[in-house]
């Protein structure tokens, strides 16, 4: 994995607890040379603080974004809620505020490569989570092995989030990804949102698969 901070005590702390859990760490102390590196060796994870020199964190997360789908756990030191929205809105996985316990960030690291194995395990055809089936060939869905009739867009909006489950999606991203135009009203992913529901969910008020998250937009649980 890829940690991308400029703190020298940290970078040091990270990497030993990191390489006692059995990861391989390779560091980077500012923006554009994580930026390299992530071309180099492609990490499986990186882990991206917010403050870095010559690229800050949010530009660094956006770039990787745009021709990657590698998990990212973003670093800050402020508990700002602007900066948890904006780096999940453009594709961070997780974000951990300093101080924080290396315990918890080596939990959160391996949850998500926990699924990202997961997910590799998985048929690529075929997508089964307790009773949902999706069969990506004939997008055919099924609930409780009842088929279940989605439209196109639908069907977009639902093989989107089941396939990187845990990850939150923004509104935005999700209108540029199904529909093709992150310029539409957002309330369009909310209606379309809530269609899905009705026919995937046992309970639509009570989902278990379509989470929403607060201030963001929607996760796949």
């Amino acid at each position: 994995m890829l940690l991308v901070d400029d703190e020298p005590s940290l970078q040091k702390l990270l990497t030993h607890a990191l390489e006692r859990e059995g990861f391989q760490v390779r560091v980077a102390g500012d923006g554009e040379a994580a930026l390299e590196e992530v071309a180099a060796f492609e990490p499986h994870l990186v882990i991206l603080d917010i403050m870095l020199p010559k690229l800050d964190g949010m530009e660094v997360c956006r770039r990787i974004r745009a021709q990657s789908d590698v998990p990212i756990i973003m670093l800050t030191a402020r508990d700002d809620e602007i900066d948890r929205v904006v780096g999940l809105e453009l594709g961070a996985d997780d974000y951990v505020t300093k101080p924080f316990a290396v315990r918890e960030l080596v939990a959160r690291v391996r949850a998500i490569m926990r699924r990202v194995a997961a997910q590799a395990g998985q048929k690529t055809e075929e997508l089964n989570y307790d009773g949902l089936r999706i069969h990506i060939p004939s997008r055919r869905v099924t609930v409780d092995g009842r088929e279940v009739d989605l439209t196109y867009t639908e069907f977009e909006l639902l093989i989107t989030l089941a396939s990187s489950p845990g990850r939150v999606f923004s509104r935005s991203a999700l209108l540029t990804r199904v529909w093709g135009d992150e310029f539409r009203d957002e309330r369009t992913v909310d209606v379309h949102i809530r269609h899905l529901r009705e026919k995937i969910e046992r309970d639509p008020r009570n989902p278990e698969f379509i989470h929403t998250a607060r201030g963001v937009g929607y996760v796949f649980r």
